[in-house]
């Protein structure tokens, strides 16, 4: 029996969900749907700076596991950007920091930048 996916810590949902390319809106688009956790490997990886260490502390799992998301939603966005598919970024495993509040956030945390810290 697989064991239960453990739930991803996300700092907060992205501001925008949606993203598309610019046909028209009579043609169909091609999707591709990138999870909530998919995202904050990206956000914090790439836009963060963050170490896939650093990422896995932050979200409360594994480095491996980390790794293997942060693979999964790099795929995704050059399928997106190549191929011109449309990004919706919806579902996963995953808990918000300030539902979490006994685990304290990192310097990668939207909250923690802004000088106040999750856990308050």
């Amino acid at each position: 029996m697989a064991r239960p996916v453990k739930r991803r810590r996300v700092c907060r949902m992205p501001g925008n969900n949606r993203f598309g390319s610019l046909k028209r809106k009579d043609e169909p688009a091609d999707v591709v749907v990138m999870k909530v956790d998919e995202y904050e490997t990206i956000r914090l990886i790439d836009f963060e700076g963050l170490t896939q260490e650093e990422c896995a502390q932050q979200m409360d799992i594994a480095r491996t596991t980390v790794q293997g998301i942060y693979m999964e939603a790099r795929k995704k966005l050059s399928d997106v950007l190549v191929n011109g598919k449309d990004l919706h970024i919806q579902g996963g495993k995953y808990t918000l920091c300030d539902e979490d509040r006994e685990k304290g956030c990192t310097r990668g945390c939207m909250r923690h930048r802004r000088g106040r810290n999750c856990s308050k």
